[in-house]
């Protein structure tokens, strides 16, 4: 079913939005460019400064005045931010639910929730499971939206779910949802590969990497900026 934000706007109301599977958003919610669910990787290869920077490295990102001006410039002006924080089978957890930021005061509430969340039990790389929990997290988004994204960022691939990643990212993106990846790149590399070809998909879907976790704040600053400022999507051809 087609889900429309409720626009004062003509030319904001005759925009093509993408539907979103088992969406409850309430009829009047506040209208929103984007909802995007931060999955996070917290399994047991990230050790506790690791996991300190993620969690300040998300803050700083979704604080930082290119994000902020990227939030200014969509033409609602808004975005539904989550965190879920993944690894175990089974186990991935929202640490942080749906919150509206439109503004720099926003956008500061939120770094702090992202700082202040207990971490979550994880272990193992269990991606697949991670997509689903985000994917159920989106249809439940309380904001209408006019593109549904999940940004899912690890440094290690799929390794051991209740689905193999491809098949999540398969069912994901025929609910309308766009999946991006950030790979946090070791020794040797090779996990930026990984995600192109088992995470992401979706119209404009990408990877980006950072060269270790001292990297991850610029680049999923750099990220967001790219996933907020993007357009809504194309309306599907007629019949």
């Amino acid at each position: 079913m087609l889900r429309r934000p409720l626009i004062a706007s003509a030319l904001l109301t005759a925009l093509p939005l993408r539907p979103f599977a088992g969406s409850r958003a309430a009829s009047g919610s506040p209208a929103v460019d984007v909802a995007l669910v931060l999955a996070v990787d917290a399994s047991g290869s990230i050790g506790p400064e690791e996991f300190r920077l993620q969690r300040e490295g998300c803050a700083e990102a979704v604080t930082h005045p290119a994000v902020l001006a990227a939030i200014a410039g969509g033409l609602l002006g808004g975005v539904a931010i989550a965190m879920v924080e993944w690894g175990a089978p089974g186990g991935a957890e929202t640490v942080v639910p749906w919150q509206l930021v439109r503004d720099a005061a926003g956008a500061e509430a939120l770094a702090g929730r992202f700082r202040d969340a207990p971490r979550s039990p994880q272990s193992w790389n269990a991606i697949g499971d991670a997509l689903d929990h985000a994917a159920v997290l989106i249809g439940a988004c309380p904001f209408e939206a006019t593109r549904a994204v999940i940004d899912l960022s690890g440094d290690a691939p799929d390794m051991r779910g209740n689905r193999p990643a491809a098949h999540a990212r398969d069912d994901a993106v025929a609910g309308g949802i766009t999946i991006n990846a950030l790979a946090i790149e070791r020794e040797g590399g090779g996990l930026a590969r990984r995600y192109e070809a088992e995470v992401i998909g979706g119209p404009g879907a990408f990877v980006m990497t950072a060269a270790g976790r001292d990297d991850f704040a610029r680049a999923l600053r750099a990220k967001l900026v790219r996933e907020i400022a993007a357009g809504p999507p194309e309306a599907a051809p007629a019949a």
